[in-house]
C-alpha cells in the first residue's frame, strides 16, 4: 500500500459495505473495519463504481450529492 500512496497512485479510500469514499486521512475512514477498504486513485473511479461522498471529509461534495440524490 505505501508503494502506491508513494506513486501517488491511490488518492481516496472507501467502505465497500457501506458504498461511501473519502479522503486518506478522514477520521471516519480510519475507523472503517480493514476488510470493508478499498481504495481508489480518484474519485471518478468511487463515483462510477457507485460510491457516494464522505459528509465528514467531502463535505462540499456531500452536499452536491445529496441535492441530487433522489432516493
Amino acid at each position: 500500500m505505501k508503494i502506491l500512496l508513494d506513486k501517488n497512485q491511490v488518492a481516496f479510500a472507501g467502505n465497500a459495505k457501506l458504498k461511501i469514499y473519502g479522503t486518506l486521512n478522514c477520521s471516519s475512514g480510519k475507523r472503517m473495519k480493514v476488510e470493508n477498504r478499498v481504495f481508489f486513485s480518484a474519485e471518478t473511479e468511487a463515483i462510477d463504481l457507485g460510491y457516494r461522498p464522505c459528509g465528514h471529509c467531502m463535505v462540499a461534495s456531500y452536499k452536491k450529492w445529496k441535492a441530487f440524490d433522489l432516493t
